[in-house]
């Protein structure tokens, strides 16, 4: 048989307890959720439910939530979702295991974490330039200016480096446009 061949039975491939019907079962499911983070959470969802209820050992649960977890990206904060979910069913009671889902929403916690430290660091950067640039345009910046720009969104900080281009004064680089 084909890959192919599995595209309508995944419902069996689910059932069954081989765990190569269920890496296949998790491909069509991929590819039938594309572009539809709500179904593709769902199913991600499911498959995450089935192996924990299956009691595989802790290895082996880890390697295929793994697959699982890549094979099935979504957005970060559904994604986290999606862990937080399955968490909850476990102390629900539903399903006896999750030393290996712990460390997964650990392992989450810590990319989105990482994911803001970085987002935030490039703010600052851009701040950092920004008010480097005014300085040596303008001269030393005013305690206020420098707590505006500390303060400051990606879109203003932006919008305010596009008007140093331009502006004649430091306070014409805050004026609104």
């Amino acid at each position: 048989m084909k890959l192919s061949d599995y595209a309508g039975r995944i419902e069996q491939l689910l059932d069954d307890d081989n765990p190569f019907a269920l890496v296949t079962a998790a491909h069509w499911l991929t590819r039938q959720t594309r572009g539809d983070d709500g179904r593709r959470a769902a199913a991600k969802r499911r498959l995450a439910a089935l192996l924990i209820e299956r009691n595989w050992s802790e290895q082996r649960m880890m390697d295929f939530l793994s697959v699982i977890d890549w094979m099935m990206r979504l957005p970060a904060g559904v994604n986290a979702a999606v862990w937080r979910d399955v968490r909850t069913m476990e102390r629900s009671g539903a399903m006896p295991y999750m030393s290996t889902l712990e460390r997964m929403l650990r392992k989450e916690g810590l990319e989105l974490g990482r994911q803001q430290g970085r987002q935030q660091g490039r703010q600052q950067g851009r701040q950092s330039i920004l008010a480097l640039q005014l300085e040596e345009r303008f001269g030393p910046l005013p305690p206020a200016v420098r707590r505006r720009l500390a303060g400051a969104s990606e879109a203003q900080t932006l919008a305010w480096a596009k008007a140093l281009l331009t502006a004649p004064t430091l306070e014409a680089v805050f004026q609104p446009r």
